[in-house]
């Protein structure tokens, strides 16, 4: 149950943060790309995943195991965690820079889905580099080097 409503809530956000991207327009055009096009990415990825969250066929208990969790249980604690994490990402992103946030943020998530630490700390390392590569480089999106403006 509470996977479906999570992804109900997720369906919900999506569809706000895309209306909210939709108008992003930068006032001297310096981006191929525009500042609309990272945010609706992000709205409809997690329309799509928030869509099979609410519509997948939920297990059934094998004989021995435990029902599938109920909607208040380690499950929501994990998700009001995520939330936290989400919102600390935002406010110091700016501060920190756009490789460093990134890769902080998913040692969280990766936590969440049962990595472990070294897992998860390389995947945020790798995953932080290679978008800020993928977005300044390829894309010609300006992000923020944060603490690691001295190499840049």
């Amino acid at each position: 149950m509470g996977d479906r409503v999570l992804g109900l809530v997720c369906l919900i956000i999506a569809a706000g943060m895309g209306w909210l991207a939709r108008g992003y327009v930068a006032p001297i055009s310096y981006e191929p790309v525009g500042p609309a096009a990272f945010p609706l990415l992000m709205a409809g990825l997690m329309a799509v995943l928030g869509g099979w969250l609410a519509v997948r066929p939920l297990p059934d208990a094998a004989p021995g195991e435990a029902a599938p969790e109920p909607l208040f249980g380690a499950a929501t604690t994990k998700v009001l965690a995520l939330v936290g994490a989400m919102l600390a990402y935002a406010v110091l992103f700016q501060w920190l820079g756009f490789v460093i946030a990134t890769a902080l943020m998913t040692v969280p998530v990766g936590r969440a889905f049962g990595g472990t630490w070294r897992q998860c700390t390389l995947a945020g390392l790798g995953l932080g580099v290679s978008l800020f590569l993928l977005f300044d480089r390829v894309f010609d999106v300006i992000l923020p080097a944060g603490l690691l403006s001295f190499l840049g």
